[in-house]
């Protein structure tokens, strides 16, 4: 990959998005919350678990990628009430659940894929033709996980990344693959980040490994739990490097083009390539982790990067008292009238319409 480097925004300019970052966040908020899809009674008594991602695919078609229903309490360090963000899966009497529910956009209960497909759910994307990539951060030896798999828009499983219960850092291996994006040619790109590798790797529409970039560290270039990928309107690669408070750009070929840091410490982040809308979501910030950011859905441009609005975690009064609240994962319609929120630990799907 490239190695031209441009440094990050010099302190003026950090100063600049901080304050105007201040200003968008005292923005009246646009986005109402309303009911969201429900899994229907026949499934967990039409409760969620813990869940992880949420896309809007061809047509409008809502998909939610969770772990099977499976929750955890009672760990101290996060809110009551409130799954561990850690343990669930889809093993054992949860395997027998499918880790991916499609909805209409009318909240109608449409179908379920992957099941015993994955070991415990972690990135997910639909392409445009709606096959749908997921990435498994299980690890079975030799059986399941540190894969990225692709779904036909039927479940059928049509091709597998990585080799299943093997960890590494080669051309064929991931540790945890952590998220997946689809380039409008059809070249798919890893984030290889829940584990000790910080890297984003690249292969073509068929499968073939064409390149990476990544090392563990702070620097332009480098990664600390690269945890989210998407790809703009002009082919740009943002990565939520969450452990270092940020988005990185990249060119498809992986030069570094420049870094954000007034979307808070991202999660999850999502692009329109309709309108190049950028939303991001932070759910670990608080005073002793990433202090002066609030937890929340930032919503701006990936043009400019300025921040437009900001939808607090409903949680947020326990920041400071919990590892993790709020969403992972988030998309929007192709209209930016509609947003979908996925709550891990709170084991929720919120629902948001612009007014």
């Amino acid at each position: 990959m490239s190695s031209t480097v441009r440094t990050g925004a010099p302190v003026a300019a950090l100063l600049a998005l901080i304050v105007f970052t201040t200003a968008a966040l005292a923005q009246t908020n646009p986005y109402s919350r309303v009911d969201p899809p429900l899994p229907p009674p026949q499934m967990n008594g039409g409760e969620w678990g813990e869940m992880i991602q949420v896309r809007i695919g061809p047509g409008g078609n809502v998909y939610v990628f969770h772990r099977c229903f499976k929750v955890v309490l009672g760990d101290p360090n996060v809110a009551p009430g409130h799954s561990d963000g850690l343990s669930a899966n889809c093993f054992g009497r949860w395997a027998e659940h499918p880790p991916i529910l499609k909805f209409a956009a009318s909240g109608e209960f449409l179908n379920a894929f992957g099941t015993g497909l994955v070991g415990r759910p972690h990135g997910f994307t639909v392409d445009h033709e709606g096959n749908m990539w997921l990435t498994d951060v299980s690890l079975v030896a030799n059986e399941m996980g540190a894969v990225v798999l692709k779904l036909s828009p039927q479940g059928e499983l049509l091709l597998t990344l990585g080799v299943p219960g093997v960890t590494g850092e080669g051309r064929n291996t991931f540790n945890r693959p952590s998220s997946v994006a689809i380039a409008a040619n059809g070249d798919i790109y890893v984030a290889d980040g829940e584990g000790p590798n910080n890297r984003i790797v690249i292969f073509s529409a068929d499968g073939t490994y064409t390149g990476e970039w990544g090392s563990t560290g702070s620097g332009p270039g480098q990664f600390n739990t690269p945890h989210d990928i998407a790809i703009d309107s002009r082919g740009r690669v943002f990565v939520g490097d969450r452990g270092n408070s940020r988005i990185q750009i990249f060119a498809a070929d992986g030069s570094f083009i420049e870094q954000w840091r007034n979307f808070g410490r991202p999660s999850g982040i999502f692009i329109n390539r309709e309108t190049d809308t950028l939303y991001v979501t932070d759910s670990t910030s608080n005073v002793s982790n990433n202090p002066g950011v609030k937890r929340g859905i930032y919503i701006g441009s990936a043009r400019s990067g300025e921040v437009s609005y900001f939808i607090p975690d409903p949680d947020l009064e326990l920041a400071d008292r919990t590892r993790i609240s709020g969403a992972s994962g988030i998309t929007a319609s192709a209209d930016d009238a509609v947003i979908y929120a996925a709550d891990v630990a709170p084991r929720q799907l919120r629902k948001y319409l612009r007014d």
